[in-house]
């Protein structure tokens, strides 16, 4: 393939949040017309690095970034989107950013309408030349055919399914008649089959047209199909740049997630006996960002089961369903007692306990002590914590039990505090996580859902909190259900590990199989039958 002219370059591009470094030296070029495909895994790096590309306040608010661009020809250092847009630099986000009021033309066209003159302008200015209708639906049904759909432009966004939503958005940037480089970020994840194909054929006249595209998508098929380099990152580093004709599916899943690493699964004494603890029909979340649409699985009592996926496909959804914090349906049943959905006290009654990844949205009582956000669950469900009178008619706080359960769990947990009346918010992010494990912990459930245990703290802290969450299901015999974006963290922990793709459960796996499998479920993959798979309900495939 001959050589084309480099319309961006980054140069030994890294960054840097509050010593956390999550880019380094990462280098590539991209020429007019090409389309370059972006994978890795969450937390690979991606967002990032287009967020600097396309001057996102997020990197000049922390510090800004290191290296180079080169964009058209010249150095580039957008210090705002504005910028970016001005240069030529088009960016679909995955979440939706449509005005659901506005019609399909007005979203489009919005800050770019046409206008007409009239006889007010000669007194009063451009400031009250009108709208051009006709001219605003021409360009609307111009853009919106590039793209490959057909839709009425006078249809309003809060009507229109998610796939149109999509298409809408590319139209929105497709307009802009500058458009030199387009990125799109996941655009077909909302997206049928049908549909996707419809947006991959589209984008290749794009690239016909000479606009250069960067194309993220985790559908590893789409990849390969459409674009003609691909850039793999992980942890922050190009691991490898090839293209298609050079590598396939499974040698990209394995460069994403393929790391040399023991699985302490292998190493870990199962707790799992034969007994059902939970099982899981046809369970649906509406859960925005994290729908389920159909999920189906079984948990075995004394089991550590792993839920992962990308994000976005609902992996978060299930614990948030089941614990009743969204609109949920299908059937759950807790030892083989079905349990009422949409009822958090249900759930929490039926011995069950959330540790969330919203840990200051939902986990804590910021502005309380220590030791009243450890016992506050167990007292409102439980009973602990309280001193009783007359048979229970006059209650009242034992501040004593109280503060010994904090002081014990601050010991276990190493939780980095001035006393157990600290407040929640003086704590630091992995200090937070510990406090909302012990919330958990103290209320001694039989099934307990831990959601991103180790997003955003530390390395130390990953490991006690793992091995803590290993402990209390081997001494114990909790059975845990840990929903993480990082595999690896899965696999040295799990049993058996579900991962959710659309909404739905693609495979379940024990923990011990190759990495790069796992990668191929998250991709949308199929794998080939082997006597190591388990399927959804837990007996043998």
């Amino acid at each position: 393939m001959a050589q084309l002219e480099p319309l961006l370059t980054m140069e030994s591009v890294g960054k840097e949040f509050f010593g956390n470094r999550v880019l380094s030296d990462v280098t590539f070029s991209l020429g007019r017309g090409e389309i370059l495909g972006l994978v890795g895994e969450n937390g690979a790096g991606k967002s990032t690095l287009m967020n600097i590309l396309f001057g996102m306040p997020v990197i000049s608010g922390t510090g800004g970034f290191e290296g180079k661009i080169f964009f058209d020809g010249r150095e580039a250092r957008f210090s705002s989107p504005f910028d970016a847009i001005d240069a030529g630099i088009g960016m679909v986000h995955q979440e939706f950013s449509l005005l659901p009021g506005f019609t399909v033309t007005e979203n489009i066209l919005l800050n770019r309408e046409s206008t007409k003159y009239n006889l007010l302008v000669e007194v009063f200015g451009d400031r009250l030349r009108t709208l051009d209708r006709k001219d605003m639906r021409r360009r609307a049904e111009a853009a919106v055919s590039a793209v490959g759909f057909s839709i009425d432009p006078d249809t309003l966004a809060s009507e229109m399914p998610v796939g149109h939503k999509q298409f809408t958005e590319i139209a929105r940037e497709i307009d802009r008649s500058h458009t030199k480089l387009l990125v799109l970020d996941e655009p077909t994840a909302v997206l049928a089959e049908s549909e996707a194909e419809m947006l991959v054929q589209s984008l290749r006249g794009l690239s016909k047209k000479g606009i250069s595209i960067i194309f993220i998508s985790h559908r590893l098929q789409e990849i390969i199909d459409l674009c003609d380099k691909i850039v793999v990152l992980r942890d922050g580093s190009i691991v490898k740049e090839t293209r298609p004709a050079e590598t396939d599916i499974f040698q990209i899943a394995n460069l994403m997630v393929g790391r040399n690493v023991e699985s302490a699964a292998e190493r870990r004494r199962s707790m799992a006996s034969t007994d059902v603890a939970l099982d899981v029909d046809k369970l649906w979340v509406d859960m925005p960002g994290e729908t389920v649409r159909d999920a189906t699985f079984s948990v075995q009592k004394g089991e550590i089961f792993g839920i992962g996926g990308l994000a976005g496909q609902g992996k978060l959804g299930i614990a948030n369903g089941i614990m009743g914090l969204f609109a949920a349906g299908g059937s759950v049943s807790v030892k083989g007692r079905k349990m009422r959905l949409n009822d958090p006290a249900a759930s929490l009654a039926s011995d069950m306990a959330f540790v969330s990844e919203d840990r200051r949205g939902v986990g804590l009582l910021l502005d309380e002590s220590i030791d009243w956000n450890i016992a506050f669950t167990a007292m409102q469900v439980h009973d602990k914590f309280v001193k009783k009178l007359l048979g229970g008619l006059v209650k009242w706080r034992d501040d004593a039990a109280m503060q010994a359960a904090a002081e014990e769990y601050i010991k276990i947990l190493d939780i980095k505090c001035t006393s157990h009346r600290q407040r929640a918010v003086e704590l630091s992010g992995g200090n937070q996580q510990k406090v909302c494990l012990a919330k958990a912990f103290v209320v001694s459930p039989e099934i307990l859902f831990v959601s991103e245990p180790t997003r955003g703290i530390d390395v130390g802290a990953k490991r006690l909190v793992l091995d803590t969450l290993k402990r209390v299901n081997e001494e114990l015999g909790t059975t845990i259900i840990i929903t993480s974006s990082e595999l690896e963290e899965l696999r040295s922990l799990c049993d058996r590990i579900a991962i959710v793709d659309s909404g739905r459960i693609s495979g379940i796996r024990p923990a011990t199989d190759p990495a790069p499998e796992f990668g191929l479920l998250m991709m949308g993959g199929e794998l080939p039958e082997t006597g190591s798979d388990i399927d959804a309900k837990g007996g043998d495939a």
